[in-house]
């Protein structure tokens, strides 16, 4: 188990692209991590844009980002809500000064911009995006899956085997 005794924060909010937020959480889950569904509120339901909920264990302002080892920022219209949080962006900004992975997939990069870490960076996201990855100042890139440092960022749900594959290499080595 490649990730036993992490400990993941999975960010929520609803509009979340499913397979998104499930398959990184199962993934994780399945090599041993913690991973705790974090949105607004605790132990509120989220709903998935194709109607799958789930269910949060923390709210933003208890989590201490400094106890966790990495970060799933989930694509869908989720992360256009989740970046007008201080205390996502605030958790972001945590985890990428302590070089903690941070994985991003579709418009979560969203997110990322607001938290202003993408400067001088090398990303991929939903190319729906790439203007605003560029314009915070990241070097975009049409891949399945792209590591640069801490971040692992992926385009869309047929690229999740190879985003995952690298998520838990990063993360397992940190």
């Amino acid at each position: 188990m490649k990730l036993e005794g992490k400990k993941i924060i999975q960010l929520v909010s609803d509009d979340f692209e499913d397979l998104e937020l499930w398959y990184p959480v199962l993934r994780c889950r399945e090599e041993g991590a913690t991973v705790h569904i974090v949105g607004e509120k605790a132990n509120e339901e989220y709903i998935g844009k194709y109607g799958v909920p789930i269910v949060s264990d923390m709210a933003f302002d208890e989590v201490d980002a400094e106890k966790y080892d990495a970060i799933l920022v989930p694509g869908g219209w989720s992360p256009d809500k989740l970046r007008r949080y201080e205390d996502v962006l605030q958790m972001v900004r945590i985890l990428n000064e302590q070089n903690k992975p941070i994985g991003q997939i579709c418009h979560a990069g969203w997110v990322l911009i607001s938290a202003k870490i993408l400067d001088g960076k090398t990303v991929t996201s939903t190319p729906g995006i790439k203007d605003d990855m560029e314009n915070a100042g990241a070097t975009w890139v049409n891949e399945p899956v792209v590591v640069d440092g801490n971040l692992v960022s992926s385009r869309r749900p047929p690229d999740l085997p190879d985003y995952m594959r690298e998520f838990i290499k990063v993360t397992s080595e940190k």
